[in-house]
């Protein structure tokens, strides 16, 4: 396998191609061993009750990093990160509403932001690979299918709302494994939080997912849930602060942190 694969690349080479502009697509697979991260960006007078809000509801919003003050574009512990340029794809919004998707926010920033890095389900991908299982979005080369439900998030201040998961298809005793392994990466979103029928969280159709793509679940097969690090997009909606940015859903920053870190042996 040539050294400049996706799976080789060194996270800060792959900075270096996504500040250039010549990666703008999802991080699944990509930088193999490290730690990738959903990202939220906030006016700072937002920033307690998200911090919180991190704080109260840690399975789908586990914090990894935090800009230490205001209009900081940097996250030292993570890697030699600038934050407005070193992520694939942003989603901005304004009053909660979406309203544009971009590559670099350098004319966006502003020096009241603060930034918050959440761990992301990607770095667990690779303890399932590891063992031998199929994590089927990887198989498929799509991006893993995200999904709305009705599984409340505990609020605080403005932000609350219901929680979004990512899905998995295993056989039963593959989903078994999953368990056991996720179990051991709280810092990531840790075990699944359903198995099982989708309708039970308030899923419709598996075949139509509200973020990412489809994959195929065979008849022999059960969805796996974990929570998921779009969760705080719906708690933006919610709090409709005057700003915000998030990654887009797959789009994820990739840290210099090593997964084996986050592990809980």
């Amino acid at each position: 396998m040539s050294s400049d694969t996706p799976q080789n690349l060194s996270p800060a080479a792959l900075r270096q191609r996504i500040r250039e502009g010549h990666h703008r697509g999802n991080t699944s697979g990509y930088a193999q061993g490290f730690v990738q991260c959903n990202l939220a960006i906030l006016p700072a007078d937002w920033a307690a009750d998200f911090l919180r809000f991190c704080q109260l509801n840690p399975r789908p919003c586990p914090l990894v990093g935090m800009s230490t003050s205001p209009g900081d574009t940097a996250l030292p512990p993570l890697g030699d990160i600038d934050i407005r340029t070193d992520v694939p794809s942003y989603r901005v919004f304004r009053h909660g509403e979406f309203v544009e998707e971009v590559h670099d926010i350098r004319e966006l920033w502003r020096d009241d932001l603060v930034v918050f890095a959440l761990g992301c389900s990607f770095s667990f991908e690779e303890a399932l690979l590891a063992d031998g299982l199929d994590v089927r979005n990887v198989s498929m080369g799509v991006n893993v299918p995200m999904y709305r439900t009705n599984i409340p998030c505990q609020p605080a201040g403005a932000f609350a709302g219901d929680m979004v998961v990512s899905m998995r298809p295993f056989k039963a005793a593959d989903a078994i494994r999953a368990v056991q392994i996720c179990t051991r990466f709280p810092s990531v979103h840790g075990a699944p939080v359903h198995l099982g029928d989708p309708a039970l969280i308030g899923i419709g159709d598996l075949s139509q997912p509200d973020y990412g793509d489809a994959v195929t679940v065979a008849e022999d097969e059960l969805p796996v849930f974990w929570a998921c690090g779009v969760t705080p997009q719906v708690a933006l909606e919610k709090a409709r602060p005057p700003f915000a940015i998030t990654h887009s859903p797959g789009c994820m920053l990739v840290t210099d942190l090593r997964n084996s870190r986050l592990a809980v042996l």
